[in-house]
């Protein structure tokens, strides 16, 4: 149920929680309850004790989670403006809190129950922030790198301790007889944080250390097993002392270090089993002791509406003013306030406590339930309204960049020369792609650079501010920068979340980039790495966002060449072709042949301020010796992607392992049927009823297809391209002329170019001796191209009987496509000018 609602919920931008609270109210007495024995039959009053002990570990497991996402380091940076939110925003709703108490226990409360508990109790509940479902909302609007995310977090943490004492204070004086046994419980529950956060603390990071578990960064099976009997012994004690269970599992939480990505490493082996089991029985229990239909006159409705309106408008005055009062502006005071006032699971842990305690009745319980979904929903949207994107301010953006490693003059995306590259890695198996790629970037002429000006890769550029004054005399002369951008998803996972909020120190230690640095400074590649979690729908705008940042004139996205297949009929290996799962030669169910990251490719086409260049590994076809060399192969039919292409070609001859050949194609008239621009079907044949192919509906942005120009754009676009062939194939005296002596140049006319284009990179790679690798590179070309090739890529599939989806054209272009239909093993480096550049 909670699954399902999920779906719902997580496009609307709610959290999780919400579609888990109300899927227990669904399966309770409130609604599928009233079907006749639905509860004897699915919840039958024999099941109830064990789903409860069953629940109540899983809460103990949850709130050790809760207690290790505590970080009091986050406090300690934003002192003052975290200290006079969270103390403002404690002492006003609890105040208020206890004021319409005194409301709801004359009009619902049996007079047995102790006033003054009751009014405790109240208080708590509407005083306490929900500090997971905060962390959540914040990672999920991309806020934990803002003031305003920061400052709320280290808020957070101190109202959230406070509150469990509080809770914890409640509970000892419920439980306990007399004033001097509630005394007795609370000596004994401080004596014995005491003991667990300072002696027990030490004594287990000396373990953790001793084990080796400290260093790797991940628990050994030993020492995760000693930290579960710490857990459970923890709320054991607790327990029996007349404090509830789940505070133990809560303090035994803070002791875990965080160093090493320690504490990711625990979360990541114990937050599914606890999300998918345990933590949905205790909502289900939950949901069994709500029965709204309870709530069945004006009154009961109206409470409800007071205890709101208090609940929130307490929460967000305090908080707001406290924030306003300490320098923020008005905007970032009102999402503070809106982010301090979310209930969630906290919430609901405090209900279940006080109705298991007696001190609430069922609907009362009801009402302080139904308040704390709505306060949840309201704020995500609450928060976006008065803390939109543009009016955002993240930490860190003041600072001054000139000394970081990787910057520099900045250069037009228009200069002939590319010298600043964003690479985008969202996994370890994209590095041979990445590394194939970057490694001929560097050009021959850079072996004059220093060893002086190469930066290690642990450390950032420590580049001199009169060095950087000075500049180079020539943009050849700059040394390429690679600003790598390592893409991590953001899901409801708690680990997940703990990555966001480390982001800073994950940059350094992540194995992908710190690869990556290495292989850049063995190449005298200035390398600079950004770490960013999002969701997977918001890569693009990461990547957009990194592009822009870094002011990067060409976007690299290695598409990593999958797994290798051992065929056992003929015992040969071979590597997969990316697109193998599409034309279900394979089975492989890797990322990079799903329909999913094809479309991440095509929104960073169309969504992306530079140009992009889109690197698809076939792996090196040949082993390496002496004399081996990388092949270059460029068909140029024109437009301002060919032209790119061109101009990008020629600056990687200038590495003197490269060769390369270029082929002008014209396409003359000599088949059939010809295309038409201004027909949308023919635009793309691959969706029309002509060949019979199982195709996937792809739900990317809006595809880039051919337009019909003015006459004066073409006419520019046919100058533009015969400008750009003659530079280069009868160029002057330049300092290209040994770039250019290592290409060769042709031009032919054909009626069919795709067969052509198919049959010499064949001939290439048959007849190159010694054997070479091959990269094939070509425009995308799938806006303001010269010509269509659609009719004969139809003719092409339907010639080798190939299946295929759609989005193979749409994501390499014409040319692309037609080289995976041909199997032909080669890498292809598929490129698209940006749209301020053509």
């Amino acid at each position: 149920m909670a699954q399902f609602l999920a779906l719902f919920f997580d496009r609307i931008r709610q959290p999780r929680v919400i579609a888990e609270i109300i899927g227990g109210i669904i399966l309770g007495p409130s609604i599928m309850g009233r079907i006749p024995n639905f509860k004897n039959s699915i919840f039958p009053d024999a099941s109830i004790p064990g789903l409860t002990l069953t629940s109540t570990i899983g809460l103990i497991i949850f709130l050790f989670l809760v207690g290790l996402e505590i970080d009091t380091k986050v406090i300690k940076r934003n002192i003052i403006s975290a200290t006079s939110i969270s103390v403002a925003g404690l002492i006003l709703p609890l105040g208020l809190g206890a004021a319409v108490g005194v409301g709801i226990y004359k009009e619902f409360i049996d007079p047995a129950v102790n006033f003054g508990y009751f009014l405790l109790f109240t208080a708590v509940a509407v005083g306490i922030t929900a500090f997971p479902v905060l962390c959540r909302i914040l990672t999920s609007l991309n806020l934990l790198d803002t003031t305003v995310g920061v400052v709320t977090l280290a808020a957070g943490v101190g109202n959230d301790v406070v509150g469990w004492v509080l809770l914890a204070l409640t509970v000892a004086l419920v439980n306990a007889s007399t004033g001097l046994t509630a005394l007795y419980v609370l000596l004994a529950c401080v004596g014995y944080v005491i003991f667990l956060l300072y002696p027990g603390r030490w004594a287990y990071v000396w373990l953790a250390r001793w084990t080796g578990s400290l260093e790797q960064g991940s628990p050994t099976n030993g020492m995760m097993t000693m930290t579960l009997i710490i857990v459970f012994v923890s709320a054991f004690f607790t327990d029996i002392i007349g404090v509830h269970a789940i505070f133990g599992g809560f303090v035994a939480g803070l002791i875990i270090p965080h160093e090493n990505g320690y504490a990711i490493s625990i979360v990541e082996r114990l937050e599914d089993l606890v999300s998918i089991i345990f933590i949905p029985i205790y909502f289900t229990l939950s949901g069994l002791r709500t029965n709204l239909g309870l709530m069945d006159n004006g009154k009961t409705w109206g409470y409800t509406f007071i205890i709101c309106v208090v609940s929130f408008f307490s929460k967000f005055v305090a908080c707001y003013g406290a924030a306003y009062f300490t320098g923020f502006k008005w905007r970032e005071s009102g999402a503070i306030g809106a982010l301090m006032s979310c209930k969630g699971l906290v919430e609901l842990i405090v209900l279940n406590i006080g109705l298991q305690a007696g001190i609430l009745d069922t609907r009362t319980f009801s009402m302080f339930v139904l308040h704390a979904v709505i306060l949840t929903f309201i704020t995500t949207p609450l928060t976006l309204l008065f803390y939109p994107e543009k009016y955002r301010v993240h930490v860190g953006d003041e600072r001054d960049h000139s000394n970081e490693e990787g910057s520099g003059p900045r250069q037009s995306l228009n200069e002939e020369t590319k010298t600043r590259f964003a690479l985008i890695l969202e996994k370890i198996e994209q590095l041979p792609a990445a590394m194939t790629i970057t490694q001929l970037l560097q050009p021959g002429n850079m072996s004059h650079t220093s060893s002086s000006t190469l930066t290690p890769p642990e450390t950032k550029s420590s580049t001199s501010p009169e060095k950087a004054a000075e500049g180079p005399s020539h943009v050849a002369s700059l040394p390429v920068a690679i600003n790598v951008l390592r893409l991590v998803e953001l899901t409801n996972r708690a680990s997940a979340v703990f990555k966001s909020q480390a982001v800073e120190s994950l940059v350094y230690n992540d194995p992908v980039v710190s690869v990556f640095r290495t292989f850049g400074y063995l190449n005298r590649l200035r390398v600079s790495g950004a770490l960013s979690v999002v969701e997977y729908n918001e890569f693009s705008s990461a990547i957009s966002k990194h592009v822009s940042e870094t002011d990067s004139q060409i976007v690299i996205l290695p598409w990593a060449r999958g797994t290798t297949i051992i065929n056992e009929e003929s015992g040969s290996t071979g590597p997969l072709n990316p697109f193998d799962g599409i034309f279900h030669k394979t089975t492989t169910h890797d990322q990079t042949s799903s329909v999913v990251y094809s479309e991440l490719i095509r929104k960073v086409f169309l969504t992306s301020p530079s140009h992009v260049a889109l690197f698809v590994d076939r792996g090196l076809s040949t082993p390496y010796n002496s004399s081996s060399s990388q092949h270059l192969f460029l068909p140029f039919f024109g437009g301002p992607d060919d032209r790119l292409a061109l101009s990008f070609l020629v600056q990687l001859c200038r590495n003197p392992s490269v060769r390369a050949t270029v082929v002008r194609i014209r396409k003359v008239d000599g088949i059939a049927s010809t295309d038409t621009d201004d027909d949308a079907k023919k635009d793309d044949p691959l969706s029309t009823a002509a060949v019979a192919v199982p195709l996937h509906q792809t739900l990317a942005g809006a595809d880039t297809i051919y337009h019909r120009d003015s006459t004066q754009t073409q006419l520019a676009s046919v100058t533009a391209d015969n400008v750009t062939w003659g530079r280069y194939t009868s160029p002057p005296d330049s300092r290209d002329s040994a770039a250019l002596a290592r290409i060769t140049f042709s031009t032919i006319s054909s009626p069919q170019p795709l067969h052509n284009i198919i049959d010499l990179v064949t001939q290439l790679f048959t007849q190159s001796s010694p054997a070479k690798n091959i990269i094939v590179v070509a425009g995308r070309s799938r806006k303001m191209a010269v010509e269509s090739h659609a009719s004969e890529l139809q003719q092409l599939i339907t010639a080798r009987g190939a299946s295929m989806s759609s989005m193979v054209p749409k994501t390499l272009g014409d040319v692309g496509a037609a080289l995976v239909v041909s199997g032909a093993t080669v890498s292809l480096l598929v490129l698209q000018a940006a749209s301020s550049s053509s």
